[in-house]
């Protein structure tokens, strides 16, 4: 997608409106867009986390630019960003995202997005973590993505620090059995239409880290499913051009090897639960 930000598209097949309001909250940054939330499709409501408040919970019903069913949290990016317009400050805030629980109960994951706040839509940018805790014993680890824009600490590449990075990394599943869990990498760049998802899978029997996306170049935005129903061990996306009414579903195995598929759903798996974060993130 990103090899010179090159790849473009906000476009979803089911519907025009999503693209079109997306696009327009991306060059604005207003949002106003958002005041009709019978607009909105309904979702699972995330937790807001506030450095200027850290005590407050906000429920909000969520949108998604690529009209993803794993929202990440877009309204608040919109907001926070409309916020720092009209009081003309810079600054940072941060949002937690509901732990995802495994099917055995044994591990949760969660993200901490951080958006470097600025007044001009362009100069803001988005990153993320996602931390995985051992619940039994409280040990905790982070993932990250290898994806162009992804902050790796053992990958620098030149888009690392560009103006208007949105680099968002959320879990969508487990597998049944909770031994891989699966991440949305949502990669994309403020006022322009360069937007796209990766999937990013941990092992827990090897304590690896893959990301994949179709290895197709027949598309410009792919946009994450979740786990292929035909193919148990491979990840589902949908992925085509703008201005094509039809996107191909696509399954990818972790060697993001692709194909297409007819009559396939997504798989989720796992226990999502809303709580305030408090204690130790992580040592980096």
């Amino acid at each position: 997608m990103f090899n010179s930000i090159v790849r473009s598209g906000w476009f979803c097949p089911q519907s025009y409106l999503p693209v079109l309001t997306a696009t327009l909250l991306m060059v604005s940054g207003l949002s106003a867009a958002l005041a009709d939330p019978a607009q909105v499709p309904p979702s699972q409501p995330l937790t807001e986390v506030s450095d200027s408040a850290p005590d407050m919970m906000q429920q909000l019903v969520q949108i998604d630019p690529l009209d993803s069913p794993h929202p990440i949290p877009w309204n608040w990016v919109l907001t926070t960003q409309a916020e720092a317009a009209a009081k003309g400050k810079a600054g940072i805030r941060y949002y937690r995202s509901p732990s995802l629980v495994s099917p055995d109960g044994q591990y949760a994951a969660y993200s901490r997005i951080e958006m470097q706040v600025h007044p001009d839509l362009w100069r803001c940018r988005v990153t993320s973590v996602m931390f995985l805790e051992n619940l039994r014993t409280g040990d905790l680890r982070t993932i990250t993505a290898s994806s162009p824009l992804a902050d790796h600490p053992l990958n620098k590449n030149e888009h690392k620090n560009i103006p208007g990075k949105i680099a968002i990394l959320i879990p969508v599943s487990w597998s049944p059995t909770g031994d891989h869990l699966l991440g949305r990498e949502f990669e994309g760049v403020f006022s322009t239409s360069d937007a796209s998802d990766y999937a990013v899978v941990w092992d827990r029997q090897l304590n690896r880290t893959t990301t994949v996306a179709p290895n197709t170049t027949n598309y410009s935005t792919a946009v994450l499913l979740g786990w292929s129903q035909t193919y148990p061990n491979q990840v589902l996306f949908r992925a085509g051009e703008l201005g094509e009414e039809k996107w191909p579903l696509l399954a990818v195995n972790l060697q993001g090897q692709s194909v297409a598929v007819t009559e396939d759903q997504p798989k989720i798996f796992g226990q999502v639960i809303n709580q305030v974060w408090a204690g130790p993130q992580a040592h980096w």
